[in-house]
């Protein structure tokens, strides 16, 4: 649920005609869409997808040392692309073909300290890439990569980061119908999404040059589409879930200019055995059940919730685990997003259950552009 990011940064970076030295009214080829049929090949679709315009490698953790002490973070990667998928013909290295950036988060819960950095780049000097015959991602010295089937991750800024080896537990789960997410009602309104649900996790956490040996799970998300959002869209509330039961939940729900939710809000329901099934916006409810307002930005965020899910005998309260999770006066997306771990508790099928979790807010802060050049 980042394309609204990405359709943030083309709008503040101008268009890629301006980028090109070009006139702006010089259309771009088509890129692909993310409509039914798409047939997935692995390893393959971990690579960069260059024939989609948009892509992100999300990671989110819930991690503590061996002395308990609990911590949350956030990496990712996203790729825009600002030329057709058949380039213009143009040899320098200086040439604006993609622009990458990133971000970072480190939530200290104990001491409820958060950190937050972000990464700018392009690819033509080779400052920042994703390979589309391998799993290699970087923004300078962030870099994702596998051997087999270990992820690795690392990002540090000024002595603060993560570098962490991470190992799926569960097999990847599909979104939506086939792997195609849907955002709305037009044709290509979609992404192509996969997870890794519950990743082991094991590695380093660096806060200011203090380094922290921890364990813990991870989520990984993974999406490319090349089309807007929908024009009602003012931003949208997503969720990660893993409970102690072996049970996950991913949901989001997309809320409208207009204050309702939109009906394209999903999610999946990943049971214990690995099967997942796609929940329709009919067959969940999320409730507000606090608030906490940024003085960074005057932004005032939801700050608990209820979730409720009747198939399943779902009912969870959702608790950020501390309130000032903010990333706030990015440049990379010109505003402001809340994204912050969470603990749950509740039960499922009458049974108590308790979880940890990731939670991503946008569009609190000010209305969402989505304007893209022809």
């Amino acid at each position: 649920m980042r394309q609204i990011f990405i359709l943030i940064l083309i709008f503040t970076c101008q268009t890629p005609s301006f980028a090109l030295g070009k006139e702006p009214t010089q259309a771009l080829p088509k890129f692909q869409a993310a409509v039914p049929g798409y047939t997935y090949h692995f390893p393959r679709d971990d690579f960069s997808h260059d024939n989609f315009r948009f892509e992100w490698w999300y990671y989110t953790g819930n991690l503590d040392n061996d002395k308990g002490q609990p911590f949350g973070y956030q990496l990712t990667f996203f790729r825009v692309a600002l030329e057709g998928p058949k380039p213009i013909n143009n040899a320098s290295k200086w040439k604006v073909d993609h622009i990458y950036f990133a971000h970072m988060t480190v939530s200290d819960i104990q001491n409820k300290k958060f950190y937050f950095f972000e990464r700018i780049n392009r690819k033509g000097i080779k400052n920042a890439g994703a390979a589309t015959d391998r799993f290699m991602i970087w923004n300078s010295d962030w870099d994702l990569s596998a051997q087999g089937n270990i992820q690795k991750i690392k990002a540090l800024e000024n002595n603060t980061g993560i570098e962490l080896s991470l190992t799926p537990i569960k097999k990847r789960v599909f979104h939506g119908k086939n792997g195609i997410s849907i955002k709305g009602s037009n044709k290509g309104n979609a992404s192509h999404y996969f997870s890794y649900t519950r990743m082991k996790t094991e590695g380093s956490i660096f806060i200011k040059g203090e380094e922290f040996q921890v364990k813990g799970t991870s989520w990984m998300d993974h999406e490319f589409s090349s089309n807007q959002l929908n024009h009602s869209l003012v931003g949208w509330d997503w969720f990660s879930i893993k409970l102690d039961n072996q049970t996950e939940i991913m949901l989001y729900q997309l809320r409208q200019k207009n204050g309702n939710v939109d009906p394209h809000s999903s999610g999946t329901f990943i049971s214990a055995d690995q099967n997942y099934h796609h929940l329709k916006l009919n067959e969940f409810s999320i409730s507000q059940k606090g608030s906490w307002r940024s003085e960074n930005t005057g932004a005032t965020y939801p700050a608990a919730w209820g979730i409720d899910i009747p198939d399943s005998d779902t009912h969870l309260i959702v608790t950020p685990d501390f309130s000032n999770q903010e990333l706030y006066h990015l440049r990379s997306i010109s505003g402001s997003y809340w994204e912050g771990s969470v603990s749950i508790k509740g039960s499922v099928g009458g049974k108590s259950v308790t979880g940890k979790g990731y939670v991503e807010l946008v569009g609190y802060e000010k209305a969402l552009k989505q304007e893209l050049p022809d």
